[in-house]
């Protein structure tokens, strides 16, 4: 068991690691970006990396504060569900609602890999790779679509 310290550091390095692995990878317009922190360039959809104890996880989100606009952008991406299907080369799972950490309301389309922790460095590796595969494509479908979601 880690403190809650310990946990926090170990998470940091982990994405640290990740980062400086990914650091090297261009996105789709061949420019360098920060994969961790990727930006759609678009307010309120977001591509969110998460891993913990039990899972890894990679999303787009949508927490548009206006119920309305977050369920139109939510309906645009599932309109280019066969599209995003193609580049991402799986099924995704779609959730119309859910409600964040914080209590608030947002959409998601997500995939997990259980079984692995972030806290067992030996997982490290098949994180990385699974979370690598995943935002590479993301990036690509989101070059070729962001047009339809700027305003």
């Amino acid at each position: 068991m880690y403190s809650k310290s310990e946990a926090s550091n170990l998470k940091k390095e982990f994405w640290t690691t990740f980062g400086m692995y990914m650091k090297p990878v261009k996105n789709a317009e061949q420019l360098t970006i920060n994969w961790v922190n990727y930006k759609t360039g678009i307010r309120h959809i977001y591509f969110r990396m998460d891993a913990t104890k039990r899972e890894a996880t990679i999303a787009i989100e949508i927490k548009h504060p206006d119920a309305a606009g977050r369920v139109s952008a939510y309906e645009r991406l599932e309109s280019l569900k066969s599209y995003l299907e193609q580049f991402l080369e799986e099924s995704w799972i779609w959730q119309p609602e859910f409600y964040d950490e914080d209590g608030s309301s947002a959409s998601r389309i997500f995939t997990q890999l259980e079984g692995v922790s972030v806290f067992n460095k030996e997982h490290w590796p098949v994180i990385i790779s699974f979370l690598k595969e995943r935002i590479i494509q993301l990036d690509l479908f989101w070059n070729d679509v962001k047009t339809q979601f700027e305003l």
